[in-house]
């Protein structure tokens, strides 16, 4: 824990006093290094993406926000080392910032947004879901559990794989709707064929062997990757892409109202102080089940 200026808000912008954040694999990612050379670091670096907080101030030409607002959002700035692990954090108000509705806690705001967009957005890539059979490899993470929930909701037969015991049991409580759980320690192929004997008609990829999965993958059906680019399949005609998430203010109000109506929910399993944000971060690296929330005040 260190002290730093507070940040002002430049044209465009708008300073929000966080209350709360939480943990992504990009933030993993960031402080272990992984990002050098591919994103400007500007130190000292406060990572965080993730926030829910108020509007302490309002920058130049922005429009929509108000002094004293709720807000919550993802920090969408092009460089590292201004984030949301602080008191206050300046961002865009043209991109990743929306109100949070009153049916939205605090805790629930600061942990959706950048895994509720990759997931709302990996779902996207895979077109209609109404009465096709969705394979979510790695849906014990933040960004797996509720694209479960985003698929059911939308009418998909839902496969998901987790190991027998704890994590079966929290991808199971996810939803009322049926889900077959694949256990990824095992065959995955063998599991998911005596499921789906025809194969499944998408995958959306956030662990595991992506070319095992993709072979599972029905002709003309479609894999979406948060890891890698899927190779195009020309002869199979499989539709394929890359994850990338985009936290435009309709996406992040489409997941606030789910919340709110309790359609969707927020899996957070476990929660720290700011002050314990390195214990947040070692329980991350150790494969908690959900999102690991981050109290700021």
């Amino acid at each position: 824990m260190t002290e730093a200026d507070v940040p002002r808000p430049e044209a465009g912008e708008v300073l929000v006093k966080v209350a709360a954040s939480s943990v992504n694999g990009f933030d993993l990612g960031t402080v272990a290094g992984y990002l050098q050379g591919m994103m400007e670091h500007r130190f000292p670096l406060i990572p965080g993406k993730d926030f829910a907080g108020t509007v302490e101030a309002v920058g130049e030409g922005v429009e929509g926000f108000a002094v004293g607002d709720a807000v919550f959002g993802v920090v969408t700035k092009e460089h590292l080392g201004t984030g949301s692990m602080a008191q206050y954090v300046a961002v865009p108000g043209a991109i990743g910032i929306t109100h949070r509705p009153a049916g939205v806690s605090v805790r629930d705001g600061g942990a959706l947004g950048l895994a509720g967009t990759a997931a709302f957005d990996g779902l996207a890539l895979l077109g209609p879901l109404e009465g096709t059979t969705v394979l979510i490899s790695g849906a014990t993470g933040g960004v797996g559990a509720i694209a479960v929930q985003l698929a059911a909701a939308r009418g998909a037969r839902v496969i998901a794989t987790a190991k027998p015991g704890p994590e079966t049991d929290f991808v199971t409580s996810l939803t009322d709707a049926g889900i077959t759980v694949i256990d990824y320690t095992q065959d995955v192929s063998a599991q998911v064929r005596a499921a789906a004997p025809d194969g499944v008609d998408a995958v959306l990829h956030l662990a595991g062997d992506l070319d095992e999965l993709t072979a599972l993958t029905r002709d003309s059906g479609a894999v979406a990757s948060a890891l890698a680019v899927p190779e195009a399949s020309e002869d199979r005609k499989l539709r394929t892409a890359m994850i990338r998430s985009n936290p435009t203010a309709d996406t992040l109000s489409a997941l606030a109202a789910q919340v709110a109506s309790g359609a969707l929910t927020v899996p957070v399993n476990a929660e720290f102080g700011l002050e314990r944000a390195p214990e947040a971060f070692a329980a991350f690296g150790g494969g908690t089940l959900g999102k690991i929330a981050i109290t700021v005040a």
